[in-house]
C-alpha cells in the first residue's frame, strides 16, 4: 500500500480529525500513488492516522477518507457515506425542492458537492454534482452509482466547471453522468415560493441553496417594508421579501440574464410586478447614487459574490465589504434591518464583524446584532474542520 509518512509533530491536526494533509507536512512517500489513489497516512513513529486520497499536484497533498484503520475505501464505503448523508437531510430538511445532499468534508467525501432538485410539479428529479478533488474524481463512477441507488433519482448532471479543479491537476468539465440531460429550466418550490433553476449554466449548481434559511428570515420580516436587495442574482431574497408582504423591492445585479430569470420568478409566483424594481447596474456605484438621491429603505440585503478567494485577497476584500456595508447603513432608516453576508472562506466571522462594525462607525450609526447567520443544516460543519464555514452573515438593526 502506498504510504505517506509525516514529519515529526505534523500528526497533531489528523489526531484532531482534520481531513487535510499539506505537502509541507510530509516527510516521505513510499510507493508511486496515482492521482486519487488511496494512501495510508502514518505519523513519523509509524502510527496509523488515516486512509486518504492522494493528489500529486495540489498543496493539499491528501484528503482523509477515514480515520478508522479497519475501514476500507471501496464501493461499499461510498454507499455508506451517501446513505448517511441522505438520512441526515431526510431527518433535518423539509418544505423545499432544493437540498444539498453532499457537502464535501462534512459528509466524509472531501471535494464532492451534490445538490438534489425536485420540480414543483414532481415531474422531474435532478442530481447535480461537482467533483473538485482528485479522490472523488477517481471514484466518480462508484459515487454516481451510490447516489442513484440511494436516492432513486435517475438523472445526474456534472457541473465540475470550477477553477479549484485546476489546483488538483483536473480540467473543468460538465455533462450528463446518468439518465437524460436536464431541462433548460427546473421550477422548484421553496417555502411556497417558486424559483427557476438553470442547473446547466446557473451559478454553483443553479441555485443558492445555502441561503434557504436566510430567505425565510427575510420573508418573516418583510411585511410593510421597502426592501433593497443588492447582488440579487435571480432574485432569491427579492422573491422571499415579496412573499412576506414587502410594499416595494428594489433589486440590483449586473447580469441581465439573471434579472430576466428574476422577472420570470415574479410571474411564476403571480406577484404584483409593480412592487418589484430591477436595476441592471454595478451595485457599488448604484448604492452610492441611491444614497445621493435620497433613497431610504426599511430592510437591506447585501449578499455579494466571493471577494476573497484566498488569503492573498483579504485586504482588498475587506475594503470591498466595508464599502458596500457603509452604503447599506447610510441607506437604512432608523429602526431598519440589514442582512449582510460574506461567502469568502478567507474572511472569518470575527474579521467580518470587525469590518461591518467599522462600516457602521464610518456611517455614524449605532447598530445592534440581532443574530449571526450561516448556511442551512444541509450544509453541516465539522467541529474539526472550520474551513467548512464559508458563509457568514449578520442580522443587524439600526438603532
Amino acid at each position: 500500500m502506498n504510504t505517506l509518512t509525516l514529519k515529526p509533530g505534523k500528526e497533531k491536526s489528523l489526531l484532531r480529525r482534520h481531513p487535510w494533509i499539506y505537502l509541507n507536512a510530509i516527510d516521505r512517500i513510499d510507493g508511486q500513488p496515482a492521482a486519487g489513489a488511496t494512501v495510508i497516512v502514518r505519523a513519523h513513529d509509524g502510527r496509523f492516522l488515516a486512509r486518504a486520497a492522494f493528489s500529486p499536484v495540489s498543496s493539499i497533498r491528501a484528503r482523509a477518507w477515514t480515520f478508522d484503520e479497519r475501514e476500507s475505501v471501496d464501493h461499499a464505503f461510498f454507499k455508506r457515506r451517501v446513505q448517511r448523508a441522505l438520512e441526515h437531510r431526510r431527518a433535518m430538511v423539509s418544505g423545499t425542492g432544493a437540498v444539498r445532499l453532499i457537502f464535501g468534508e462534512a459528509d466524509g467525501l472531501p471535494g464532492l458537492i451534490v445538490d438534489h432538485y425536485r420540480s414543483a410539479d414532481q415531474a422531474r428529479e435532478q442530481l447535480v454534482c461537482q467533483f473538485m478533488a482528485a479522490g472523488v474524481e477517481a471514484w466518480k463512477d462508484a459515487i454516481v452509482a451510490a447516489l442513484v441507488g440511494a436516492t432513486g433519482c435517475a438523472h445526474v448532471y456534472e457541473r465540475s466547471d470550477v477553477s479549484i479543479r485546476e489546483k488538483e491537476g483536473l480540467a473543468q468539465t460538465t455533462g450528463v453522468l446518468a439518465g437524460d440531460a436536464p431541462p433548460d429550466t427546473l421550477i422548484v418550490d421553496e417555502g411556497g415560493v417558486r424559483y427557476h433553476v438553470d442547473v446547466r449554466h446557473g451559478h454553483k449548481t443553479g441555485f443558492y441553496i445555502d441561503q434557504r434559511d436566510n430567505r425565510a428570515l427575510i420573508a418573516r420580516h418583510a411585511a410593510g417594508r421597502e426592501v433593497l436587495n443588492c447582488f440579487c442574482y435571480t432574485g432569491g431574497f427579492s422573491l422571499a421579501a415579496l412573499k412576506g408582504g414587502a410594499t416595494r423591492v428594489v433589486s440590483i445585479d449586473s447580469s441581465g440574464d439573471a434579472l430576466a430569470t428574476a422577472r420570470a420568478n415574479v410571474e411564476a409566483n403571480a406577484f404584483d410586478p409593480a412592487r418589484a424594481e430591477w436595476l441592471d447596474a454595478d451595485a457599488f456605484r448604484t448604492l452610492r447614487s441611491l444614497h445621493d438621491g435620497g433613497a431610504r429603505f426599511d430592510l437591506v440585503v447585501l449578499d455579494p459574490p466571493k471577494f476573497a478567494p484566498s488569503q492573498h485577497h483579504i485586504e482588498r476584500a475587506a475594503r470591498a465589504y466595508k464599502d458596500i456595508n457603509l452604503s447599506g447603513f447610510r441607506l437604512l432608516r432608523p429602526g431598519g434591518l440589514l442582512a449582510t453576508y460574506s461567502c469568502s472562506g478567507a474572511i472569518d466571522a470575527l474579521l467580518f464583524q470587525k469590518i461591518v462594525a467599522g462600516a457602521a462607525a464610518d456611517a455614524g450609526v449605532d447598530v445592534r446584532i440581532l443574530g449571526r447567520l450561516g448556511a442551512g443544516v444541509d450544509h453541516p460543519m465539522l467541529a474539526s474542520f472550520p474551513e467548512g464555514e464559508y458563509l457568514k452573515g449578520l442580522w443587524l438593526q439600526r438603532i
